[in-house]
């Protein structure tokens, strides 16, 4: 089975929440930030590789041979601490959670820092200066310290969407001229046919 991807619970907070405890204790921000960037790396992998991703979750596979097998491949990779915490959630079955349980830790280091992370996508590649500009007036606006994200995609014919957790704010061109037919198939053509005439007529004027 694949790892379960939800929507962090509260099961998934404790945990999250022990771990930034512990890395807090241990070495500061610079530990929990270490944390976090091992468990993304993990992840990463996990969703790149299916057999990886099926060794982490799978019911076949007994807790003790995971944990020799988790220590075989993670020890001197990751630090003590997260192996650690990877093996305790072996202990416990919860290691096809970690999708949610690193979710989890995310937000709580984000809340922790006043750190917002931000993904952006745009139809064209952005240059440096547009990412620095768009980093100022989202950390502006959002009153945080904010990490962007760029992607691209292809289908889009212009403008931005911002996602920011769950949540996704669109003001791409595609998603602009959507909303304008459900205008005129929801107020009819005859009111989209007088707006355009009002516009003609003040560009006449």
């Amino acid at each position: 089975m694949p790892l379960i991807d939800t929507p962090p619970d509260a099961v998934a907070r404790v945990y999250a929440r022990s771990l930034l405890e512990l890395t807090e204790a241990e070495g500061g921000r610079a530990a929990v930030e270490s944390a976090q960037a091992e468990l993304e790396d993990i992840l990463e992998i996990a969703r790149a590789d299916a057999k990886f991703g099926e060794f982490l979750s799978s019911r076949v596979i007994s807790s003790d041979d995971r944990t020799s097998s988790l220590k075989s491949i993670f020890s001197g990779r990751v630090s003590d601490l997260t192996l650690r915490f990877l093996l305790v959630l072996n202990d416990k079955g919860r290691l096809p959670h970690l999708p949610a349980i690193s979710a989890a830790f995310d937000s709580l280091v984000q809340e922790k820092f006043g750190r917002i992370e931000v993904d952006v996508f745009t139809a064209e590649p952005l240059t440096g200066d547009d990412l620095r500009s768009m980093r100022e007036r989202l950390g502006q606006a959002l009153k945080k310290e904010v990490v962007v994200y760029p992607y691209t995609e292809s289908a889009m014919i212009g403008g931005v969407k911002f996602r920011i957790g769950d949540q996704l704010i669109d003001a791409s061109l595609a998603t602009q001229l959507r909303q304008m037919r459900d205008q005129i198939e929801r107020d009819g053509a005859s009111a989209a046919r007088s707006a355009i005439g009002r516009i003609i007529d003040d560009r006449a004027n």
